[in-house]
């Protein structure tokens, strides 16, 4: 009885010697803002494009199957997935560390003791009696085992630190995944964009040769002079040049395409053909709140946070004693021919406390670092809330401007792809200058060249708003 008094009594002792002025334990952790706006232009329908799967979002079959091949094929999205398998065998080794640790143990040798000692004597005296043999062998097998008992849950909150890490490495790839396929499907659109724009160029390029060949009869005519010949030549130059730009455009966005695909430069297939009058199903934007459920960066943070909590735990744990049990049982003998006989076995159960009671330098200093990877994980989150939110607000406002801008430069299109021929009949009755005729072709071309551009960037905003509500992963 006295005994076990003695023992709980050090054991207090070292418990409040191992813990006595920790007053770092006496800091509150920092706890993250989870507060977001109502809504995002007053509507509180909770109907979300995000819960829409990406098959059904995108209904251009050639955008579909590059979405496919870039899903089984792109190296940093296969990266992520070992991540993952790393992540998931880290949970393992945490686990089995508050498990039993048990091995097999078998040994033997000889030994024989120096004269001049102890043993020695006692050998000598013993051979004179023909009892004991010159060489004294020792063999041994059987099983030895060690635990560590987690009375502090050290171990097991690391093990649930590698958990929410893990978690977090799964709403990693999700994110990737959200982005890969709003990459591919802007760069697809950006890609049918430029066709169209070189479509564009390509018919102007007829328009102002003709218009030079008039420019050149006219000059033999001598109703005008060199002057006006160079002005056109020199448009048309500019116009093929501009060609050549937008074919360069081509080929590295198809071989950006085809790296995000994971395959080598080759052409992409597309229809270019109905690219004006492509649009998306309405957007239903939800409610912000919802972000927080739908976003796989928000999810992820979320997780990393959990972790950095854990992580707080299992460096305060560090501070208290730990309890080891270590137990092994066998068979010694030296011989092995009476290994097994019941006057051979042996077993033994020890029990250890280690508390850390000077130089406790690293432990302190692990503990800031984990309150301060904490503060910084939750910092980290409410970034990424905020980023979430202000991507949502921009793509929305987007879609409602760029839709807007494309009815108002459409009109501004028409006007003066109707000024084109109006200036040419001036021109050939000899009513308009050739300045004019110059200026009416290059607005035209740069307004339909805008105007491509606008709708490439309302379907640019479509997309994103599907990201950045979270949509794409599931």
């Amino acid at each position: 009885m006295k005994h076990s008094i003695t023992i709980k009594h050090f054991a207090i002792a070292l418990i409040l010697l191992s813990a006595g002025g920790c007053k770092l334990f006496k800091e509150p952790i920092r706890t993250e803002n989870k507060t977001v706006p109502s809504s995002y232009n007053t509507s509180l329908d909770t109907t979300n494009t995000a819960r829409v799967i990406w098959r059904n979002y995108f209904t251009d079959p050639n955008l579909v199957a590059l979405i496919d091949t870039a899903l089984n094929n792109n190296q940093e999205l296969n990266i992520t997935r070992q991540e993952i398998d790393i992540a998931r065998n880290e949970v393992r080794a945490k686990k089995g560390e508050y498990l039993p640790f048990g091995g097999i143990t078998a040994n033997g040798g000889a030994d024989r003791s120096s004269k001049y000692t102890w043993n020695g004597q006692s050998e000598e005296a013993w051979k004179a009696s023909g009892e004991k043999p010159k060489y004294i062998g020792d063999f041994m097998l059987g099983v030895a085992f060690t635990w560590e008992l987690d009375i502090w849950k050290k171990l097991r909150n690391g093990k649930n630190a590698a958990v929410a890490r893990y978690l977090a490495s799964m709403e990693g790839k999700n994110f990737m995944v959200t982005n890969l396929i709003s990459e591919i499907a802007n760069s697809y659109y950006e890609l049918i964009a430029l066709d169209n724009q070189l479509d564009i160029i390509k018919r102007n390029i007829e328009i102002q040769e003709s218009a030079l060949n008039i420019v050149k009869q006219q000059k033999d005519a001598a109703r005008v002079t060199q002057l006006a010949v160079n002005r056109f030549a020199a448009q048309l130059l500019n116009t093929r040049n501009l060609q050549f730009e937008i074919q360069q455009q081509i080929v590295e966005t198809e071989n950006k395409i085809n790296f995000l695909t994971g395959r080598f430069p080759k052409p992409v297939v597309r229809n270019d053909a109905s690219f004006g009058t492509t649009v998306f199903d309405s957007i239903a934007a939800g409610i912000p709140s919802q972000l927080l459920e739908n976003r796989p960066d928000i999810r992820q943070a979320e997780q990393e946070l959990i972790a950095s909590k854990l992580d707080i735990k299992v460096a305060k744990a560090s501070f208290f004693p730990s309890l080891r049990i270590s137990a092994s049982a066998g068979f010694q003998a030296f011989n092995p021919a009476v290994w097994f006989n019941p006057t051979s076995l042996l077993y033994n159960v020890f029990a250890d406390i280690m508390a850390p009671l000077i130089n406790r330098n690293a432990l302190v200093a692990n503990y800031k670092s984990s309150r301060s990877k904490q503060i910084q994980a939750v910092y980290k989150y409410e970034q990424t809330v905020l980023k979430a939110f202000t991507e949502v607000q921009n793509q929305l406002s987007g879609i409602d401007n760029y839709s807007k801008s494309f009815t108002t430069k459409s009109g501004e299109v028409d006007i003066l792809t109707q000024s084109i021929t109006i200036s040419d009949n001036l021109f050939k009755s000899a009513r308009a200058d050739y300045g004019e005729v110059l200026l009416t072709q290059r607005e035209a071309l740069e307004s339909k060249m805008e105007l491509i551009e606008i709708k490439k960037k309302q379907l640019n905003a479509e997309i994103n708003v599907y990201k950045a509500l979270g949509g794409g992963w599931r």
